[in-house]
């Protein structure tokens, strides 16, 4: 039986609380929105813990949010067992339950993306609306250059700030080629990461696509991607949109971390979105 264990205190717009679902405790950031709309659930980038998405969930308005660092990541402990994004998805959506949701809008941001897209396909009947954000595919996707991908095969990003100071417009691009404030603020906000818990991510998303089945996901989705992404290039983006029905694609004048350096703006683009049709 999953319980909520003792809550934990937090600052700005998001409480946070650990809750031990089905054996394993997660550490979930929560902000409150309207009870008319279901809330928005929110899965990160790999090795990111939830206070980088802080930012964003202070701009949202009426919108719920939910997000939870995943397992080895953040504050929630290591995983006794390696796990895919379909054990992950499961535990998303025990979580949900926990919380009183049996609906939910799903969004997911790079890494994230991948198992929003497992989230949705799992759960057609949870997920009202999709929102996929600087992602792809999976495993089959157009990759970024050799020289980016190689300073994402460790956290060390996440562990020695001077390191991400050297080399984050260089892997996220955007506005962090232009604002070297940007990226202080985004180390100082980083925490938790370990080697483990960055290699399970990376064991989870291996050989993992989504290419077979994004044909049948029906949720309406938003398919977000910065244009000057060196991790993820625009191709695919547009790959997803042609393959997934229901689908728009909208571009961001930014790099990798649209979310993080115009959270206002894609907070506005998004509650937009999920208002659409009520």
């Amino acid at each position: 039986m999953a319980t909520a264990a003792k809550k934990k205190p937090a600052g700005g717009s998001m409480e946070i609380k650990v809750f031990d679902v089905d054996g394993q405790l997660l550490r979930v950031g929560i902000k409150h929105g309207s009870p008319k709309n279901p809330p928005l659930m929110m899965f990160n980038g790999i090795g990111a813990n939830l206070e980088l998405a802080e930012p964003f969930m202070a701009e949202l308005k009426e919108t719920g949010g939910i997000i939870f660092d995943v397992p080895g990541v953040g504050g929630s402990p290591a995983p006794a067992f390696p796990y895919r994004p379909s054990t992950l998805a499961r535990l998303a959506k025990r979580l949900a339950e926990i919380l009183g949701h049996d609906t939910v809008d799903i969004s997911g941001v790079s890494w994230g993306g991948g198992l929003a897209q497992q989230f949705a396909f799992q759960y057609p009947a949870v997920c009202r609306k999709l929102i996929l954000a600087a992602t792809s595919p999976g495993a089959i996707m157009v990759p970024g250059a050799p020289n980016v991908l190689a300073k994402m095969a460790s956290p060390r990003r996440y562990t020695d700030p001077g390191y991400m100071r050297s080399i984050a417009a260089e892997i996220y691009g955007g506005e962090f080629r232009k604002d070297p404030t940007l990226i202080g603020r985004h180390a100082a906000a980083m925490k938790g990461a370990t080697q483990f818990g960055y290699m399970l991510q990376l064991f989870a998303m291996t050989g993992w696509t989504s290419l077979p089945w994004l044909w049948l996901l029906r949720q309406p989705t938003l398919i977000m991607a910065g244009t000057d992404d060196p991790l993820v290039p625009l191709a695919n983006a547009k790959m997803l949109k042609a393959l997934i029905p229901n689908s728009r694609l909208e571009l961001i004048d930014d790099g990798h971390m649209f979310l993080v350096t115009k959270p206002k703006l894609c907070a506005e683009m998004i509650e937009g979105f999920l208002r659409e049709g009520e």
